[in-house]
């Protein structure tokens, strides 16, 4: 059985945050889905680019058991957008309350927050979004990685070795 894992992102990403763990979770064995805002190559802020296979507007919340993993990269332009999006707001609220594992870094926390999903948990995400994830209810660490339940967090792409790693461990452990 194959695993598979969906990265929700939108154009105008943060490059690192998309491609790094594009190709991690293919050195891992995950066949990956990219879903942003247009069919094709979607570029991220530095202009590079990843091959975007699904509309957002094509997810749909109950379409959470189709993949094992989500990651949620950041880019605080990509999220402005992604956050307004009701199925991708949708599908991360289906997802987080099925306790599914999912990866977030950086300002993909703003998804998180908007989908309401963070009140009582324990997170990271970029350091000016501190006072938006403490106002969401959640604790806001700083550490390099931070682990609450399936949710694995990470402040910014300086730690995505570490964040990767140790999220494909809570991973393993859960499936």
């Amino acid at each position: 059985m194959s695993k598979k894992a969906l990265i929700l992102t939108w154009e105008k990403f943060q490059d690192h945050e998309v491609i790094y763990p594009y190709y991690a979770l293919k050195q891992e064995g995950f066949e990956v889905t990219v879903a942003a805002n247009e069919i094709g190559r979607v570029f991220g802020i530095l202009g590079a680019h990843i091959t975007c296979d699904l509309l957002v507007d094509d997810l749909c919340p109950d379409s959470i058991d189709d993949y094992d993993l989500l990651v949620v990269p950041g880019g605080v332009k990509a999220l402005e957008k992604l956050r307004l999006e009701k199925n991708a707001v949708n599908f991360t609220k289906n997802w987080i309350n099925a306790g599914k594992t999912t990866f977030s870094i950086c300002n993909g926390a703003q998804l998180l927050i908007t989908a309401g999903v963070v009140q009582g948990r324990k997170l990271s995400g970029y350091y000016s979004i501190e006072p938006d994830i403490n106002n969401a209810g959640a604790e806001y660490s700083r550490d390099n990685v931070v682990i609450d339940g399936n949710l694995v967090s990470c402040p910014h792409y300086d730690f995505m070795g570490e964040w990767m790693r140790e999220g494909f461990k809570v991973y393993n452990e859960s499936n």
